[in-house]
């Protein structure tokens, strides 16, 4: 498939091979672009986005999330570069929930817990993907059905993720999923975000209007607790630079290694709802992230361990994750809103990237 108008007049997308898999399923590349030159590129391994490149002050384009050049690494992918996540993001305490009374085991795979659906959760499956193109967007629609007992979870899951890039310079990535037996269910993407395009983060200025936060255990499990950020590092009510206090002598923050942590938007429904906005002084580049979920993880890179990423050197701190989700382990603690999805009911949520500079 090739969909193409004039570059800067009308979006496109544009096909073409990202690779082939072991079982000879052959992955493509969507390369969705606006009319204002903004470009992302989705792969249907993984429902993957794997580039993502956005204008500075001055007009040059740079790619502004991790990501690899090649379907071998992004088989492997540890860190889950740019990747949908599921059946469920972030951790389950030892593997292990209670779904209407029944109890069901997940693979550990994090330390004592469960992490991002398991050793073959949606970032390693194949996707079905179609490309939608009208005046105002470019995107791709990609399905998957994740039969009863993949990795341990109840029900067949039919999932649909949908990634538009408008002409508003907004990149909206949108779920759908139903299930015909209760199971639980907690999407995300997982990008990694760097808007220098290259070195580290912590010169990124960040706003995060949350006043509240989860705390961890040191499994990285939350106790239970909702608690107030003012005050102490997690507080970003003001806009401040990421380092300023990733490094804090901090019980928290030395679980994390940084920040890894749940933040809890001031919500009681499912409106879209500002999560954070992320400034690079030295591009000008400015990202706000929305979401309906209730809550969401930031990720300073903590772990990136120096590997290389399409061309450049991937390491702490190198970028930093925004994960609108549902609060990690909420399974076993009925204190948090709930993540089952039943027979009958439509799972949805949304998140929207806007791009702008300054």
């Amino acid at each position: 498939m090739a969909i193409n108008q004039e570059q800067n007049t009308q979006p496109s997308i544009t096909r073409a091979q990202f690779g082939v898999t072991a079982n000879g399923e052959e992955i493509s590349s969507y390369t969705l672009k606006n009319n204002k030159g903004t470009e992302a590129v989705v792969i249907n391994f993984g429902a993957i986005l794997q580039s993502l490149k956005t204008a500075d002050k001055s007009g040059q384009l740079a790619d502004i999330v991790l990501g690899y050049d090649s379907l071998a690494e992004y088989q492997k992918n540890p860190h889950y570069l740019g990747a949908t996540i599921g059946r469920f993001g972030n951790r389950i305490a030892n593997g292990r929930c209670t779904i209407e009374g029944q109890e069901y085991t997940f693979a550990v795979n994090n330390g004592p817990n469960h992490l991002h659906g398991g050793l073959e959760g949606f970032d390693k499956k194949v996707w079905s993907a179609e490309g939608v193109l009208n005046e105002s967007s470019a995107g791709v629609i990609l399905k998957l059905t994740s039969p009863d007992g993949d990795q341990g979870y109840p029900g067949t899951l039919d999932v649909k993720v949908e990634y538009k890039l408008t002409n508003d310079d907004e990149l909206i990535i949108s779920y759908h999923a139903t299930t015909d037996k209760t199971t639980i269910i907690n999407l995300t993407n997982h990008s990694y975000f760097n808007l220098k395009g290259e070195g580290d983060i912590l010169s990124h200025q960040l706003y995060i209007p949350s006043t509240q936060m989860t705390p961890v255990n040191s499994a990285q499990i939350p106790t239970g607790e909702i608690c107030s950020v003012l005050d102490t590092p997690f507080d970003f009510t003001n806009a401040k630079e990421i380092g300023r206090d990733i490094d804090a002598d901090n019980e928290q923050i030395h679980y994390g290694s940084g920040y890894d942590h749940n933040y809890v938007l001031n919500k009681s429904a499912d409106e879209l709802t500002l999560a954070a906005e992320a400034y690079e002084p030295s591009s000008g580049r400015v990202l706000t992230i929305s979401t309906t979920e209730p809550g969401f993880q930031l990720y300073t890179g903590n772990f990136l361990d120096g590997f290389e990423a399409k061309s450049r050197i991937a390491g702490k701190n190198s970028a930093f994750c925004i994960e609108p989700q549902h609060v990690p382990d909420a399974p076993n603690q009925s204190v948090f809103k709930s993540t089952e999805l039943k027979p009958g009911d439509v799972y949805r949520s949304e998140m929207r990237l806007k791009f702008s500079v300054k």
